[in-house]
């Protein structure tokens, strides 16, 4: 007797759907840290420079990226496997990008700016400046390509749009705001512009969580259909396996 072929459908996780929305709630939490410590300071004032020696944000801002940090790792693990069709951005996995990133803001969070955030040139070098700007700009760079890469992953068409516009708008935004830090003009436009661009990518990063989450419960929806189309179609083969074997007592 032919047999009905089923779906084959990937397996879920439960741990990678909890680690989705926790990763999004701390991410979530770092931000809303990060924009209450800014608004509390009434001065032109860049991103890091919340977390610069002497600030009395900078406890606050130290949390807030190392809650960032956590929501990052976690976000990364949930999002594994996930890979762009682009074969540029298919060299490695946005899940990675945004790993290494979150390592590089663990870097920053426990190596903040001094005092003033000076760019680390000429008489205001120091390695410390050096080291906490390197490290900011590769993850935020780094952020930017993880989108990029989400923007071209198969079959999720709202994330692979919203990753797009997020992507392309992180890296000009911030890229126009570190081009007036490095001019030293107009600093307050800088300033608002790195505050949008950090908005933009942890909020994508937020909902990178959730919609991982969210594919997750698709995908157990699914296993449970097939399972039970699996169960549908044994039960009346199970009930003709037996009454052919009571036939064949009897007949014999």
């Amino acid at each position: 007797m032919p047999t009905t072929q089923t779906p084959l459908v990937p397996a879920s996780s439960p741990a990678r759907a909890v680690a989705g929305i926790v990763g999004s709630i701390l991410v979530a939490a770092a931000l809303t840290i990060i924009w209450i410590a800014r608004l509390s300071v009434d001065r032109v004032l860049y991103v890091s420079g919340l977390g610069a020696d002497g600030e009395p944000t900078a406890r606050w801002f130290e949390a807030a990226l190392l809650l960032l940090v956590a929501g990052g790792f976690s976000v990364a693990w949930a999002a594994r496997g996930m890979r762009s069709t682009a074969r540029l951005l298919a060299m490695w996995t946005p899940a990675l990008s945004v790993a290494i990133a979150s390592s590089l803001f663990l870097v920053a969070s426990q190596v903040p700016c001094t005092t003033g955030c000076p760019l680390p040139v000429g008489d205001t070098f120091t390695w410390q400046d050096l080291i906490h700007t390197t490290v900011a700009v590769l993850a935020f760079a780094l952020a930017a390509i993880a989108m990029l890469q989400t923007s071209f992953v198969k079959d999720r068409t709202a994330l692979r749009t919203l990753s797009m516009i997020a992507g392309i708008s992180t890296a000009v935004i911030a890229a126009a705001g570190g081009i007036l830090s490095l001019l030293q003009f107009r600093t307050d436009i800088g300033s608002i512009l790195e505050l949008v661009a950090t908005t933009v990518g942890m909020g994508w990063l937020a909902i990178l969580g959730v919609a991982t989450a969210h594919q997750q419960r698709v995908i157990s929806s699914a296993n449970d259909a097939v399972e039970s189309t699996r169960t549908a179609i044994s039960r009346p083969a199970a009930r003709e396996r037996a009454l052919t074997g009571s036939l064949v007592t009897i007949g014999g």
